[in-house]
């Protein structure tokens, strides 16, 4: 009796295809998470339709925005972000501040609703941790001081996402619980206290310390602390990820840091995958050809307003000119929080499905061009001191590398097909043959 297994199948080749993607992405110099998002939208509704199913993908995405968290937490040196936390906050609220104002101010203009407003000015305010983290870990960054104060801003976002869905909320039902109002109030103290403590010292943790030395356990060990944590805060009606990221920053202040850190990175690696893979699911390439010219003017208005924003507010809270030029590009684009806020207007019926597919649209593609308009920014500010003249001498210092890589690939692939010449009697037997 022949058996199959069309789910695994299905599954092996998307794990193939992310993988192939991924290691395209970095043999351009590019976070493989690039190339995830790419194999979602290649396999996806908008590809070869192999993944339609996207149930339990949502679920271990979820996970992996809990990991992401939990083991940003667990980096986090807190002595050195409260040397940056103050900066964070205001940063944060002059990049609120301004993009909803901006998004708010172009709504009669560009004939948005005011639903769609908000879910923009509150999207384009948000970066993305996953991407930002990726971008300094891979240039060597994260751990300089413009790594610590690019991480602050990051946490104090992530942390300004509750208030943002409060609002949201609010817009529909015409007022604030004052419930809800308290749990901000309540997170916000917890998060404070819990900061202090444990700036004081390092903390040792019994139970935990005896399960570090054996592999299977500690890995398991860790996976409890985030998503234990997570589910804690979630038993408390706040955010799993808010609980998975305080659980990681009791870890990452204990003697078993190092320890666990390393055993969870492969955990995190897989979820992660999973994570952008569904990114790339969510995105429409019929909506975007149909819509194109509208897509592609919201992206770059997003990207050059957000680099702008994001550089003059750290100028205005007096970082230098080279650490706020590197943050200020790094975080341009829309954070997968957004997502949720579009799904939570749709919900509450304050934008349109067409609107959510628009606010998607540009977050998948901006997400993907991150990298991209970093290294590009930052070659513009070196090469403006070459002073190159002709359009070809600025392509040629921006993607010079990148296109002799591809000319390599491009040479090899032809003496590949060289190497192996038609049989002649698939010739003979003309167009038709095999068919």
């Amino acid at each position: 009796m022949e058996i199959h297994h069309p789910e695994l199948t299905a599954a092996a080749i998307v794990a193939l295809a992310a993988v192939l993607c991924g290691a395209l992405m970095t043999r351009f110099r590019q976070p493989a998470i690039v190339g995830y998002i790419l194999a979602g939208v290649v396999l996806g509704p908008s590809g070869f339709k192999l993944v339609n199913n996207r149930d339990a993908i949502d679920t271990l995405a979820e996970f992996g925005v809990l990991m992401l968290l939990f083991v940003i937490g667990m980096k986090l040196d807190l002595r050195r972000f409260l040397q940056v936390w103050k900066t964070a906050v205001f940063a944060t609220v002059l990049q609120i501040a301004g993009s909803v104002g901006t998004a708010l101010l172009l709504r009669h203009l560009l004939g948005w609703s005011a639903g769609l407003a908000m879910v923009l000015g509150c999207a384009v305010a948000i970066s993305s941790t996953a991407v930002v983290i990726k971008i300094l870990e891979s240039s060597d960054e994260l751990d300089t001081p413009v790594g610590r104060t690019t991480v602050g801003i990051l946490i104090a976002q992530d942390m300004a996402v509750v208030p943002m869905l409060l609002v949201l909320e609010a817009m529909e039902t015409h007022v604030i619980a004052p419930m809800d109002a308290a749990k901000v109030v309540l997170s916000m103290l917890i998060l404070g206290l819990l900061f202090w403590l444990l700036s004081k010292r390092k903390i040792n943790l019994p139970l935990t310390s005896r399960l570090i030395n054996d592999a299977d356990l500690s890995t398991l060990a860790a996976l409890t602390w985030c998503f234990g944590a997570a589910a804690l805060s979630g038993i408390m009606d706040l955010s799993p990820a808010y609980g998975a990221f305080l659980g990681g920053v009791v870890l990452g202040n204990s003697d078993q840091r190092d320890t666990l850190l390393r055993r969870s990175q492969p955990i995190q690696s897989v979820l992660l995958m999973v994570f952008f893979l569904s990114i790339g699911l969510l995105l429409d390439l019929k909506f975007i050809w149909r819509n194109l010219g509208q897509v592609m003017a919201l992206l770059a208005m997003v990207t050059l307003f957000k680099t702008a924003l994001n550089v003059g507010a750290l100028r205005l809270l007096r970082q230098d000119w080279p650490n706020a030029f590197l943050a200020g590009v790094a975080l341009a684009q829309i954070g997968e929080f957004s997502f949720l806020l579009a799904e939570s207007a749709k919900a509450g019926h304050l934008i349109t499905n067409q609107e959510t597919k628009l606010v998607v649209a540009v977050t998948v593609l901006s997400l993907v061009l991150s990298p991209f308009w970093l290294f590009t920014v930052r070659r513009m500010h070196r090469v403006a001191a070459v002073h190159a003249v002709t359009f070809r001498e600025l392509v040629s210092s921006l993607y010079g590398r990148e296109a002799v890589a591809v000319a390599r690939v491009a040479r090899k692939a032809h003496r590949l097909i060289r190497r192996r010449p038609i049989p002649r009697k698939m010739i003979d037997a003309g167009p038709g043959a095999g068919i």
